[in-house]
């Protein structure tokens, strides 16, 4: 029989024990009351639960060892600040925590630096688009901006895409004074992380939910159709698909 043994860091992974999630909650009530060897144990038996988190990583080049042991960095925030009241799957809230510190170990290592020449087309684009937008009464093209530089259009396109902040999915874009609508409202789900880990969570919870609510989360992360399609499909507005939503995502979070 061959040897499925795989060490990272020196653990020999194919000897991770997983604890159940009885288990997990005694293990935490015990260390909340002064158990200095519970917190071992629940780092020691959520291992496998940071090995299946990395291994969503692991097409980037990085190295296994380094994203394991990010990945323990959040399973550890994940058990010390977890909360027992907030009757909630201990996997449930420590994925995301795992998956945020592998997200930000990957962003500070991995950083895109934007060069001084093309930082210079930026700025020289945006004074030239400033200036006709002032002589025409409206919105330059991007052909006539690069017409002015003297440089060709895709240089320009680039160049002020490469000084562009990203856009947080949060950022509010509607508010009618009780409902707000976020940019990802705005846009269809595709396969990233974030589809992964969501897909985790509505599994986790999906059975304690209406039938309403079931439809509305099915539809909205696991089929990827936006706000206002989720509205026309079940007959209600948008503002209150996002009201429902919202409502259950706090659930989830324990909020």
């Amino acid at each position: 029989m061959q040897n499925s043994k795989v060490e990272i860091c020196g653990v020999d992974t194919s000897k991770l024990t997983v604890l159940k999630e009885k288990e997990k909650i005694e293990l935490l009530k015990a260390m909340h009351n002064g158990d200095k060897t519970a917190r071992d144990k629940l780092i020691n038996g959520n291992l496998r639960l940071v090995l299946s988190v990395i291994q969503r990583f692991t097409n980037r080049g990085e190295n296994l060892d380094d994203l394991f042991q990010v990945g323990c960095i959040g399973l550890i925030k994940a058990i010390d600040n977890f909360e027992i009241s907030l009757n909630l799957r201990f996997s449930t809230y420590a994925v995301p925590m795992i998956i945020g510190e592998v997200r930000r170990y990957l962003r500070d290592n991995n950083s895109v630096r934007v060069s001084r020449s093309m930082r210079d087309t930026a700025y020289h684009a945006m004074q030239v688009k400033e200036r006709l937008q002032n002589e025409l009464n409206r919105e330059p093209t991007v052909e006539e901006i690069a017409k002015e530089l003297d440089v060709k259009t895709s240089q320009v396109v680039i160049a002020l895409e490469s000084i562009v902040d990203p856009v947080s999915l949060f950022e509010p874009v509607y508010n009618d004074g009780g409902d707000t609508i976020y940019v990802m409202d705005q846009v269809s789900s595709f396969d990233t992380d974030s589809d992964w880990l969501d897909e985790i969570v509505i599994k986790e919870t999906i059975k304690d939910l209406s039938e309403r609510e079931k439809r509305i989360l099915t539809l909205r992360f696991m089929q990827g159709k936006t706000q206002m399609e989720v509205s026309k499909e079940i007959g209600i507005s948008q503002a209150q698909v996002s009201r429902l939503e919202k409502n259950v995502i706090n659930r989830i979070k324990g909020k």
